[in-house]
């Protein structure tokens, strides 16, 4: 009499990667504190209500792309006369051309500015 073997299964090493991971899960989960907690009974600020204002000291960039100081039109060249090299800020409009944003950055540093910082608005969502 011919007697037949069933071959033998391979158990599945799932089960152990899986506990693997959940231990590891586990372990990030209760070391990974990245900043200590604040004191609990701190009352941040709300600014939600608050109306956003350019700097005072800042070129503005319309949309058009013409360039205004303190409600005066104006242009690169007569903005750095008379300053010496210091960082200037320009407001951009939303709507105003990329390609003149570079061009007038381009001129404000050509024409002696340390730096020129874009000011824009950071949206919380």
């Amino acid at each position: 009499m011919i007697r037949y073997r069933r071959p033998k299964r391979k158990r599945d090493s799932t089960i152990a990667l899986i506990n693997v991971v959940f231990l590891m899960l586990i372990f990030f989960l209760l070391t990974g504190t990245l900043a200590p907690p604040l004191d609990p009974d701190l009352e941040l600020v709300n600014t939600a209500e608050l109306e956003g204002r350019e700097p005072p000291d800042a070129l503005i960039l319309h949309a058009d792309g013409t360039l205004s100081f303190r409600g005066t039109p104006t242009d690169p060249e007569t903005h750095m006369q008379g300053r010496g090299s210091e960082a200037v800020r320009i407001v951009p409009d939303r709507n105003a051309p990329g390609p003149r944003l570079i061009e007038v950055t381009g001129a404000l540093r050509r024409l002696g500015a340390t730096s020129v910082l874009v000011v824009t608005e950071k949206a919380l969502e």
